[in-house]
């Protein structure tokens, strides 16, 4: 998605929520000065069915599903379940606020972490990224790119993960762990699932799709954009 698309729905997003811009920028400014250039072919899903794992209190039960996908992409805490439960994942999205220890892990042990800059995470980025092995970062931002510090669209890790998937040349996204009406959530991140649902529909949209997980909510949600 080009920032030019983006960039309407992302204004509505810090207008809703009352986030700063200012705020994106100066943590993507922060995440650009240890972002190095990623090799994109890493993450090719051409042709190839995506799993987009959530860290609902669902996974668990459901993470077996993931055997069915060609490639796995897992939201920040899912990435421990998926590999716990014996499955592999190709890339983590995460924005360092829950399991930032198995993140550097990751990139120590040479496989791919989107790595995600926003508002409020600039000490996080500043204690975990230089930890990381810079070489298999992905960095992106929800404001503006620079060189290095990419951005595909998405809000939430999940949402995000998912339309990493589309940029990346997904045939067919498959959502496992997801839960839009978590009771388990504080308000604040309730409304952030609202915006998870909202975009997964616009990027359902805009792929000509049908996503599973939005049946029988869509008349619901509203389209973003016409």
């Amino acid at each position: 998605m080009e920032f030019l698309d983006w960039e309407p729905v992302y204004e509505l997003i810090l207008d809703d929520l009352g986030y700063p811009r200012e705020g994106d920028e100066r943590a993507r400014d922060v995440m650009a000065a240890y972002a190095r250039p990623f090799d994109m072919d890493r993450v090719d899903c051409t042709g190839k069915r995506v799993a987009v794992v959530g860290a609902a209190p669902s996974l668990p039960s459901e993470v077996d599903a993931v055997a069915d996908a060609d490639v796995v992409f897992t939201a920040s805490t899912a990435t421990d379940v998926v590999r716990n439960a014996g499955y592999e994942v190709d890339l983590m999205v995460t924005d360092l606020d829950k399991n930032p220890e198995t993140a550097r892990r990751r990139t120590q042990n040479g496989t791919p972490v989107a790595a995600h800059a926003h508002g409020d995470n600039i000490p996080a980025i500043r204690e975990w990224l230089p930890r990381f092995d810079a070489a298999h970062v992905l960095a992106t931002t929800q404001a503006a790119p620079v060189e290095n510090v990419a951005n595909y669209g998405g809000f939430t890790d999940g949402d995000r993960a998912a339309f990493l998937a589309d940029a990346f040349g997904a045939a067919e996204l498959q959502f496992v762990g997801w839960e839009f009406d978590d009771p388990s959530v504080d308000a604040e991140k309730a409304r952030k699932l609202r915006w998870a649902e909202r975009l997964l529909y616009l990027l359902e949209r805009r792929r000509d799709d049908r996503f599973a997980i939005l049946d029988g909510r869509r008349e619901s949600i509203d389209p973003l954009v016409p």
